[in-house]
């Protein structure tokens, strides 16, 4: 007997492989693509059309760069470290990643970090049936600490402020994470003018 096939309202963006192992094959995917059911993404992503849930833009990273992790001033922003609102999506990927398309209603900033700067401190935030890899507040922070000429000064110090303001701060962490980066020295400035 078949199964029941049915999009999720919860979930935006579907992967073929992920269609496929709900049983659609692909002649009923070029179908709900036709009835403006979903609208294809790139090669392998299509977007649900009818979704309903909290639209937040993160949900469309997996679909471009399938590795990439959200970070610096978006990743601040999801942490409300900031009221600073970034353009585009600030996206970390590997070191000599190649990328392929990217929409044109969404706009990415790509970071190559460096192998070690990528892997540390990523964690998968899932909302309803939609998830996103980011890395967690203390690599965020010491990212942007690491990042400040570019970022900016100011704009540096009020992320650091609001993080030490946080009932759920972890100076240790945030110290270690410095440490495997090479920028202990300067946290340890700034820490020392603002605690």
């Amino acid at each position: 007997m078949a199964r029941e096939q049915s999009l999720s309202v919860q979930q935006l963006v579907y992967s073929s492989t992920e269609l496929q192992n709900m049983g659609f094959s692909y002649y009923q995917i070029s179908n709900l693509v036709e009835q403006n059911k979903l609208v294809r993404l790139n090669k392998s992503h299509y977007e649900n059309v009818d979704f309903s849930g909290e639209m937040n833009d993160f949900y469309y990273v997996p679909a471009f760069v399938s590795e990439g992790v959200v970070c610096l001033m978006s990743a601040a922003v999801y942490y409300n470290l900031t009221t600073f609102r970034p353009e585009s999506i600030d996206v970390a990927v590997p070191p000599k990643k190649k990328l392929s398309s990217f929409p044109s209603t969404i706009s990415f900033s790509l970071h190559y970090f460096s192998k070690v700067r990528f892997s540390l401190g990523v964690c998968v935030v899932k909302e309803q049936k939609n998830s996103f890899k980011i890395y967690d507040v203390e690599k965020t922070v010491v990212d942007i600490i690491s990042n400040r000429n570019k970022i900016g000064i100011e704009e540096t110090k009020e992320i650091l402020i609001n993080y030490l303001a946080r009932p759920d701060r972890n100076i240790n962490k945030l110290c270690r994470y410095a440490e495997k980066l090479s920028c202990l020295k300067i946290l340890k400035t700034y820490l020392e003018v603002l605690l």
